[in-house]
């Protein structure tokens, strides 16, 4: 009697115990030292998060101030407003845009119109997506695709263009508007994690002579240089 009384005192101290330290109660070690078992091989296959190298250029330039004034007033003779429209931008650091255009009117004899346009946009590394560079190099590349498919594009031709950044290709076309002819050109360069789209077109209005379409491409060349020299100051 007296040893039931013990044994029955045991099993009712075992019931009050926490159902988490039941298992103490058994005698039994094995359930406990399984899971902190369990728990160091999970932490130990923890893999580290990726790396990726850090972005080359943390700035822009004022895309407004891309070319110089004598650039400004070489591609477009009558310039409506030489410091350029600025594109608004929700961040500054990553995407900028600028525009110009002129009219240059001779009277009898027509009207010399001129386009032109640059946006710049900046990439950062990112472990989930890539490096720097690799972003920009995947953007430049469907830059040029989406030249190439323009809408409407007649004699296009594609230039390599040496000189000008990591890589850079130009794109010339015609396009027919409202019975006028317009030659355009496309530059897109890219130097490390920047890439840098310019547009420059023209054309012979109300009888004026269609410009060359050779003399727009050289003057855009010669403007992604500078395009791409104002992106690597920005960043001196």
């Amino acid at each position: 009697m007296h040893r039931s009384a013990k044994r029955l005192a045991s099993l009712l101290t075992c019931a009050a115990v926490p159902v988490l330290l039941v298992a103490g109660c058994s005698g039994s070690s094995s359930d406990s030292s399984g899971d902190a078992s369990s728990s160091a091989s999970s932490s130990g296959s923890v893999k580290p998060s990726p790396t990726v190298a850090a972005a080359k250029f943390k700035k822009l330039p004022n895309p407004c101030e891309a070319f110089s004034k004598g650039t400004i007033k070489k591609m477009l003779p009558k310039v409506k407003d030489a410091s350029g429209e600025q594109g608004k931008s929700t961040d500054n650091s990553a995407h900028g845009t600028c525009s110009w255009n002129s009219s240059d009117e001779n009277g009898v004899d027509g009207t010399q119109f001129r386009w032109l346009d640059i946006g710049y946009q900046r990439y950062d590394s990112d472990p989930g997506v890539g490096s720097a560079e690799k972003r920009a190099t995947e953007f430049y590349t469907k830059q040029v695709a989406d030249a190439k498919g323009v809408s409407g594009a007649r004699k296009l031709k594609t230039v390599n263009t040496s000189g000008t950044g990591d890589e850079a290709t130009a794109i010339t076309y015609d396009a027919k508007k409202e019975g006028n002819t317009f030659k355009n050109t496309t530059i897109v360069a890219r130097t490390s994690n920047i890439v840098v789209t310019i547009n420059y077109n023209g054309a012979g209005l109300a009888g004026a002579d269609t410009p060359k379409g050779a003399d727009l491409l050289k003057d855009a060349q010669a403007a992604a240089k500078e395009a791409v020299a104002a992106a690597t100051k920005a960043n001196g």
